[in-house]
């Protein structure tokens, strides 16, 4: 699923010329394709990710005809559960603990799982900064789920995850979908609610999970659908 620099531009809500300096930069990530430059969208939003980069509220919409209909992020983090005081003095022990929480179906290698998870921090660590990670598997699909789910741990202690700020991790969305479709979808949204003040506001300070889905509620209302 290529993206052109046009795609990229839209995407990522800035300027082609933008995205061309990026690419001579080497900062993003871009391949040559008979000599124009094409994105991968997974990698794209990755990187996006990373950098606290919003998205275009409507990136990743897609025709629903033949697909089970989206989740909103509230409705995946309903599915996926809030935990408090998740366990850990490393990266890979917080990720071992916050899998032991998560609400999938019981025929999951929670093993295997914890260990794509970490694989996939080693290439790339998913933390964004600001004390936030969002760990997922590279490779969406390669689990049996029937929905994407989104669960939300608050770490005992912070923990070290490589964070382009420097900033060691107390929050952590995991994000298990079944499907690439339904994946950056999830990434997409959470990575548009994320720059919710008030939402982060309410992550901070660990507030009642009550409190939680009712911010997040107003910060996805703002996404355009249109």
């Amino acid at each position: 699923m290529n993206l052109s620099v046009k795609d990229a531009a839209r995407m990522l809500s800035v300027s082609e010329k933008t995205i061309y300096r990026w690419i001579k930069q080497d900062i993003v990530p871009v391949y040559k394709v008979h000599e124009s430059y094409r994105f991968n969208r997974a990698e794209l939003l990755d990187w996006a990710t990373a950098r606290r980069r919003g998205v275009a509220g409507d990136a990743f919409n897609e025709p629903e005809t033949h697909h089970q209909p989206l989740p909103s992020v509230s409705e995946a983090l309903e599915t996926g559960g809030v935990f408090y005081r998740v366990e850990g003095k490393t990266r890979e022990e917080v990720l071992a603990d916050a899998v032991s929480h998560l609400r999938v179906p019981e025929d999951i290698d929670l093993d295997h799982l914890t260990q794509m998870l970490i694989t996939r921090e080693q290439l790339t660590p998913t933390a964004i900064g600001s004390g936030i990670a969002i760990p997922h598997p590279r490779s969406p699909g390669l689990l049996n789920l029937l929905r994407p789910t989104l669960t939300l741990c608050f770490l005992e202690k912070p923990v070290d995850f490589h964070a382009l700020d420097g900033q060691a991790v107390s929050i952590l969305f995991l994000v298990i979908a079944p499907n690439l479709r339904s994946h950056l979808h999830l990434l997409s949204r959470l990575s548009f609610v994320l720059h919710n003040q008030t939402f982060r506001d309410r992550l901070r300070n660990e507030e009642s999970r009550e409190k939680i889905f009712a911010s997040l509620s107003d910060a996805e209302s703002l996404i355009k659908t249109d």
